[in-house]
């Protein structure tokens, strides 16, 4: 792979976000043939087919997939390395998919502003593996799994009781806590999974008492939604509970379940240069 550019993958990530060429070429300020020919120049020099242009709403191909996540997080180096140079503040983008350090996520962003006024935290979910990290929209992420990426480097910062979701009108509604069997006492009702995020799984179950039916959904939202309308129940960490309130949805302890562990992320290289900083103040919050 030689001679690719920074065009090439800001090329590649307009055509991702935006989905045809039209809208990427308005997004890039250019033409639409000299994107087609960006394009076609990438993916000569990289030797792989990138984009499915197969419909007229353009789809990238795994190697596609690939290349963009690298490309992504070379541009977010770059961004951060322009910024640090020019001295102008970029706000710390922390990362989430559920939740961040629950009950302890309001002091960290108070503590933190104390110590630097003058550089905020961004906040943002993202619903995917590493929380934006590898995808270049966070600097640093707030994760309850270890992804699979070995440009991520994670630290296990405490653990966090488990937590059935429940609709507020189930039987166990009322109960202070409860265990993971009597969650599958009634096999009509699903265990609501979101497969790249989330904590729970069947497994956390002995087998004679694991669920019989499982649904899964994209993100917490909908975790919530479905389980709010029965239509399922869950099975999270203490932490999704103290920040997803929701009309509907009743958080109950499980005595018997497994902790989850709640895991401190960052890449391999940083993308932002008070990083370090960060990973203090969250260690200074979570021990104090």
């Amino acid at each position: 792979m030689d001679n690719v550019e920074l065009r090439h993958l800001r090329a590649l990530d307009a055509v991702a976000a935006a989905g045809t060429i039209t809208a990427a070429a308005t997004r890039l300020h250019m033409t639409q043939p000299a994107l087609s020919r960006t394009l076609a120049q990438l993916e000569a020099r990289v030797g792989v087919r990138l984009v499915d242009r197969s419909s007229r709403h353009l789809a990238l191909t795994p190697a596609g997939t690939t290349l963009l996540g690298h490309g992504r997080a070379i541009l977010a180096h770059l961004d951060a390395a322009l910024a640090e140079t020019r001295t102008v503040p970029r706000p710390l983008r922390i990362g989430y998919t559920c939740a961040v350090l629950g009950r302890q996520t309001v002091p960290l962003l108070r503590s933190w502003r104390r110590a630097h006024p003058n550089i905020p935290l961004d906040v943002v979910r993202r619903d995917n593996s590493t929380a934006g990290l590898t995808t270049g929209d966070a600097d640093v992420a707030i994760l309850r799994t270890v992804p699979a990426e070995p440009r991520i480097r994670t630290e296990a910062l405490y653990t966090e009781d488990r937590v059935a979701a429940l609709p507020d009108d189930h039987p166990l509604g009322e109960r202070d806590q409860v265990l993971l069997a009597e969650l599958t006492a009634h096999p009509d009702l699903p265990l609501a999974l979101w497969p790249d995020t989330g904590t729970a799984s069947p497994d956390l179950w002995p087998p004679q008492h694991r669920p019989a039916r499982t649904v899964e959904v994209g993100n917490v939202d909908e975790w919530l939604n479905l389980i709010a309308t029965g239509g399922a129940f869950g099975l999270g960490a203490a932490g999704t509970a103290e920040s997803h309130g929701h009309p509907g949805v009743r958080f109950i302890p499980v005595s018997d379940a497994p902790a989850a562990t709640v895991y401190l992320a960052r890449p391999i290289h940083p993308t932002h240069p008070l990083t370090e900083d960060f990973l203090a103040a969250v260690r200074d919050v979570v021990s104090g």
